[in-house]
């Protein structure tokens, strides 16, 4: 009986023939699952690579499919849709838990790593450095003529350009250009000197 059923399945199209041989597959046939496994394994593993990208997680996620597929095949009710689709409704569930898993663990692993790694300087010194710092940077810049210093604190502190420089000071572009870079050599000089 079965055999002429599975032949008239072949005629009439995947639909039907995953719909009956997952019924088949419920009273716990084998060979009816061999035959299943040939018609949805293709969609399953092309669904679950394109959640994934990632190959062989993606063969382990299809596998597991198939797997459970043959535990459940009886939650099936062919009322509800298709045989194909409930299986790619497993598949699809199945990827997105594992791309879900994986970000759920790799945050994990983050904030582990987070707590576990001490804090990568401590403020106290940080922020005496940085005074320290500022303070040789104004001793160098007091060392400067008054234009020089004047270029400089337009471009570098106030963020205007060589042409902006030019025009608030009422010089020529070019002058601007040389005192910015004659300054710059000067204070180039005293930080490596008082390093």
């Amino acid at each position: 009986m079965r055999n002429t059923v599975r032949r008239a399945w072949r005629t009439e199209g995947d639909r039907v023939e995953a719909d009956e041989l997952l019924t088949l597959v419920a009273d716990g046939d084998q060979k009816a699952f061999e035959e299943l496994y040939a018609v949805v394994s293709g969609p399953v593993y092309g669904l679950v690579r394109r959640v994934l990208r990632d190959p062989a997680q993606s063969e382990e996620v299809a596998q597991e499919v198939l797997l459970e597929l043959w535990r459940s095949a009886a939650r099936f009710d062919p009322r509800r849709g298709s045989a194909l689709s409930w299986v790619l409704t497993l598949a699809h569930r199945r990827a997105v838990d594992r791309v879900r898993s994986a970000r759920a663990a790799g945050e994990r692993e983050r904030r582990e790593a987070r707590r576990a790694r001490p804090p990568a300087f401590d403020q106290v010194l940080e922020e005496v450095e940085a005074g320290l710092e500022r303070e040789r940077v104004r001793r160098c810049l007091d060392r400067l003529t008054a234009l020089q210093r004047q270029s400089l604190t337009l471009a570098y502190y106030d963020g205007y350009t060589y042409r902006e420089v030019a025009e608030r000071l009422s010089v020529p572009l070019g002058t601007v250009k040389t005192r910015m870079r004659d300054g710059l050599n000067r204070l180039r000089d005293c930080l490596g000197g008082e390093a």
